[in-house]
């Protein structure tokens, strides 16, 4: 699951990643730790693709590791990507303040 947080501060999810290679699985969850206290996602269910009725079993973590993504451009009614994402690579040199605030889609 992929989040961003918007210019109030509040985690948006964005869309998911495809599944990821053994080696890139294993290099982001090293970088990863399980949330402590209350996630924002808390109680939320997530779907297993775009139009999919099952669920996803998600570990909630810590909203803390930057990623740069390749992503398709069409977004569905809530903004979120469509289609999903591509992992390029993990940036644990960058915060989430690092990166602009999520900006609302004119709809």
């Amino acid at each position: 699951m992929l989040g961003r947080f918007d210019g109030c501060g509040r985690l948006q999810h964005v869309g998911r990643t495809t599944t990821l290679a053994h080696t890139a699985s294993s290099t982001v969850a090293g970088l990863l730790a399980p949330a402590q206290g209350g996630h924002p996602w808390q109680g939320w269910s997530f779907s297993a693709g775009w139009g999919s009725r099952e669920t996803l079993d998600v570990t909630l973590v810590e909203p803390e590791l930057v990623v740069e993504v390749g992503v398709d451009v069409a977004r569905d009614t809530s903004g979120r990507w469509r289609h999903p994402a591509r992992l390029h690579r993990a940036r644990p040199d960058l915060s989430p303040a690092d990166v602009p605030g999520l900006v609302s889609l004119p709809r």
